[in-house]
């Protein structure tokens, strides 16, 4: 049996926001930015004790077919994904804080772009000598000086499904700790960015 999806009554909420950078040095040898939103690049799959909040990751659904469906619970923290109704892939995640809420609904996959990049969020560089002039830059309110650069913080594996709301590759505290997005470890990310298509169903409750 597949997952329902049917729409009910109201329309979606559609709220343009985006995941805020928030800063973070020190903390990844990765060589990728030191944002939250942008870190998560060397998590196993599999949990270890060094990273409970991967202890509950697993994916199965490696050359399974069937049609994709996406469930975020916000209360665990947690998103599921199915092939025609069998669960093939759970994950931790990290959506929305207090005062930035990943609104819960039934939504649909609009776009994908493994190598997305904040309009919004990002950092001011110095583009003589690299240096960070700003670290948690806001467009908005932040703008670039002679001979600097706004970088924006990067979101790898960007499913689009509710405005400027996505699900990417990002930092997991434990909690909530996002500006509205969902955050993934990278390597479960990137197997719901594969899996995933345009017009997947996601329901966020």
């Amino acid at each position: 049996m597949k997952p329902l999806f049917a729409l009910t009554g109201g329309a979606a909420i559609l709220a343009m926001v985006s995941c805020a950078p928030l800063s973070l040095t020190d903390l990844t040898d990765s060589g990728e930015t030191g944002y939250l939103a942008g870190l998560a690049a060397t998590e196993p799959l599999q949990g270890t004790s060094a990273n409970p909040v991967e202890s509950s990751s697993f994916w199965d659904g490696d050359g399974v077919p069937g049609d994709p469906f996406i469930r975020i619970n916000r209360a665990e923290q947690k998103a599921y994904f199915y092939k025609d109704g069998q669960l093939v892939g759970v994950s931790p995640v990290s959506t929305g804080d207090s005062e930035h809420v990943t609104p819960p609904g039934e939504f649909k996959v609009s776009q994908k772009n493994i190598d997305h990049e904040s309009s919004l969020y990002g950092r001011i560089i110095d583009v003589t000598t690299g240096d960070v002039i700003v670290a948690d830059a806001d467009t908005r309110i932040n703008k670039p000086g002679p001979d600097q650069e706004y970088q924006g913080a990067p979101m790898h594996y960007f499913l689009r499904f509710n405005g400027g709301i996505g699900m990417h590759a990002g930092h997991l505290p434990g909690y909530p700790a996002s500006h509205g997005c969902v955050r993934l470890p990278r390597r479960m990310a990137q197997k719901f960015y594969e899996n995933a298509e345009i017009g997947t169903p996601v329901l966020v409750e």
